[in-house]
């Protein structure tokens, strides 16, 4: 086998791996938001989010308010699964199934993208009553 058909070979191996570690990192980064969140711990939920989230809610309490008045079932659940992802370009898109904590499922989309630090950070996250459409 030449050289390039080698490397070529090697880089279609490889990428599913990369891909895969990105998963399993923005779904550890959503994993210690949601967990922050379960402990009521502010700072720690604060810190999964982008920068350019933190700007928008320009302080823990902020955000907090934020979460519990729009996020109801992402801060309080009985359950919370993860879905497919999506990734592409840095950006990652993660699909989680929650039932909230009156039985009811939920739909929400987390969007992820690498930070200029190498570090993944939440920059959106939608939520839809399971069974709706946008």
């Amino acid at each position: 086998m030449r050289a390039s058909a080698w490397l070529v070979c090697f880089c279609l191996w490889a990428m599913p791996a990369l891909a895969g570690g990105d998963v399993s990192a923005a779904q550890s980064v959503i994993r210690a938001q949601e967990q922050a969140l379960a402990r009521d711990d502010g700072p720690a939920a604060y810190a999964q989010a982008a920068p350019e989230i933190q700007a928008l809610f320009p302080s823990v309490e902020i955000f907090m308010e934020m979460v519990r008045q729009g996020y109801a079932p992402v801060y309080r659940h009985k359950s919370f699964e993860f879905g497919p992802s999506q990734v592409e370009d840095g950006n990652i898109a993660q699909r989680v199934h929650i039932v909230d904590a009156n039985g009811e499922a939920w739909e929400a989309l987390y969007t992820l993208q690498t930070q200029p630090d190498g570090s993944l950070k939440i920059t959106g996250c939608s939520l839809l009553k399971a069974g709706q459409s946008v």
